[in-house]
């Protein structure tokens, strides 16, 4: 991997990991709620991912689509949603292990053949699932941990839905302006609920503008640098920054619950990802 393409994906990994941070320290921390958090971060994502494309090359006119939009208003909400009672590190296992189980089954629904050992690693995965959502004094709250599952079977749609696009910087622009509508009437019909404090609205703008708007941008910048298993493979860096960021800036518990199914998620798709590669 070349220095640069190794350095762009380092930095959006840690975006990726950021949005997490951003969203988990806003709904604890400040007085916003999950719904102006979220029309507020996908009004910025657009603005932000706008802009880029304008400054881009080829100047491209945003793309996208409505189902891909209403997928991405959907991932987006039911993220900020679920982390008002969870862990940043809990919440991004759950996002990312979603993301991947629900494209991977999709994978399986579509008629694509899994190996012994691929089946084996997709089981352990789901078993990972099964033990972070075991009831206990540990486990994440269970309505916070539906809605981020929902979160990422969202972002596995919304991936599976762009996959082949011929310029994805265009199509997530377009995805996140058509998304605002939504926002807004999920803002309308939560009014009476919103609130607002200058750092959760900073913390908002923050996780829109960079950890998603240039966070994206600068995945799309490394990718054509990435083989297909490189770029699926690290984002299993994800989580893993996640949990160290959330116990280090918030003070989160790396319980043993959280290492042990954090293991067999990881690496049951690891194992699923290697072995597809190899074959």
């Amino acid at each position: 991997m070349r220095p640069r393409t190794l350095l762009l994906t380092a930095l959006a990994m840690l975006a990726f990991a950021g949005n997490s941070i951003l969203c988990r320290i806003a709904l604890r921390d400040t007085t916003i709620d999950p719904a102006s958090f979220t029309g507020l971060r996908i009004l910025a994502g657009a603005l932000m991912l706008w802009l880029l494309l304008r400054l881009s090359r080829d100047r491209r006119s945003a793309g996208g689509d409505w189902l891909s939009a209403l997928a991405l208003f959907v991932y987006a909400a039911s993220f900020s949603f679920a982390y008002i009672n969870l862990d940043a590190g809990a919440g991004a296992l759950l996002l990312f292990g979603a993301v991947q189980l629900s494209m991977l089954v999709w994978g399986l629904l579509s008629g694509e053949r899994f190996s012994a050992g691929q089946m084996a690693g997709l089981l352990l995965a789901l078993s990972g699932l099964l033990i972070l959502l075991l009831p206990g004094s540990r486990a994440p709250a269970l309505e916070g941990a539906l809605l981020m599952l929902l979160s990422g079977v969202a972002w596995g749609i919304y991936s599976l839905r762009g996959r082949g696009a011929s310029n994805p910087l265009a199509a997530t622009a377009g995805n996140f302006i058509k998304a605002v509508p939504f926002a807004a009437v999920l803002c309308l019909v939560m009014l009476g609920q919103q609130q607002w404090d200058a750092p959760g609205v900073v913390y908002a703008l923050l996780s829109g503008a960079l950890a998603s708007g240039v966070g994206y941008a600068i995945w799309y910048a490394a990718l054509p640098g990435l083989a297909a298993v490189q770029a699926a493979s690290v984002q299993l860096s994800v989580p893993l920054l996640t949990a160290i960021a959330g116990a280090a800036l918030l003070g989160e518990a790396l319980t043993p619950t959280l290492i042990i199914s954090g293991a067999a998620i990881l690496g049951g798709i690891a194992m699923v990802l290697g072995i597809r590669h190899r074959g």
